[in-house]
């Protein structure tokens, strides 16, 4: 233990933080108290947003693409994935990279053909 820091083994899927480390917590993180609550605000933001999501989800005539529940669910992903990759062990930031989840989340595929023309559906 250095600074006051103690491990703590996380699940973004299972919206888990745990003291010992078990299949179900893949990323490792190195946190003092003061972190570790700022890592359960971004788990619950994300697990309120993912609620809002879900809510929203079944509305047919809106284009979840363009969505601000979407929109704001994949901000607070890329904060929580950017916590654990700051925090995180060398195996935690070598996985993160591996999923390319943070390019994924700040990078859109806006770009790509077919979106040139289309109206923002908000």
């Amino acid at each position: 233990m250095q600074d006051g820091k103690k491990h703590y083994y996380v699940s973004v899927t299972h919206n888990l933080i745990e003291q010992t480390k078990n299949e179900s917590t893949p990323f490792e993180v190195m946190v003092n108290d003061e972190q570790l609550n700022r890592l359960k605000d971004l788990m619950k933001v994300l697990e309120d947003e993912d609620a809002y999501t879900l809510q929203r989800a079944p509305v047919p005539y809106k284009s979840a693409d363009h969505d601000e529940a979407t929109e704001q669910f994949s901000d607070g992903m890329t904060l929580l994935y950017t916590f654990l990759y700051d925090h995180g062990t060398s195996d935690t930031r070598q996985a993160i990279e591996s999923m390319n989840v943070l390019s994924r989340l700040q990078d859109t595929d806006y770009d790509d053909p077919g979106y040139e023309n289309s109206p923002l559906n908000k």
